[in-house]
């Protein structure tokens, strides 16, 4: 006999080794078209540009939103030969929107010459070795004389 638990939005169905040799009743619920929190790409069956699309990468948001959205909406919408070749003011627009934010949207290169840098960086550890000579030797290569064994070579004990 099977038990059914409501647990918030889920509802957890625990089944018997007899429940498994019948045929399942459970009815599928259809997605609804119009659930705004379900996934979708980034055009919509309508033929309009989802802004939530997480492949936008937040750009339709943030201080440059408007912008690429209406750089993006020109685009998307044009009917030129060319398609989006009325656009360029709106591209300009955005990225002049997005050169006054340079730490909200690193440009390319940017993002190269801090990689380069952190790459050629010394470490700590690797700067304090570099400034003081010798600081990561040990005194393994010099014996130390109270481990030594005496030296009887030229003694005369034959």
């Amino acid at each position: 006999m099977s038990s059914v638990r409501d647990e918030g939005k889920d509802r957890i169905i625990f089944v018997t080794k007899e429940d498994h040799a019948t045929p399942s009743s459970a009815e599928l619920v259809e997605e609804d078209p119009d659930d705004p929190y379900e996934e979708r790409g980034l055009i919509l069956p309508s033929g309009e540009i989802n802004w939530n699309c997480p492949c936008l990468g937040g750009m339709a948001s943030g201080p440059c939103g408007t912008e690429f959205k209406d750089a993006f909406s020109c685009f998307h919408y044009s009917k030129e030969e060319v398609k989006g070749s009325e656009c360029l003011e709106h591209f300009r627009a955005m990225q002049e929107c997005i050169q006054r934010y340079p730490e909200l949207y690193p440009q390319e290169d940017d993002k190269v010459q801090k990689e380069q840098s952190s790459e050629t960086e010394p470490t700590s550890q690797d700067s304090a070795s570099a400034e003081t000579p010798g600081a990561n030797s040990t005194s393994a290569t010099e014996p130390d004389s109270d481990s030594m064994p005496p030296n009887t070579e030229g003694s005369g004990e034959s």
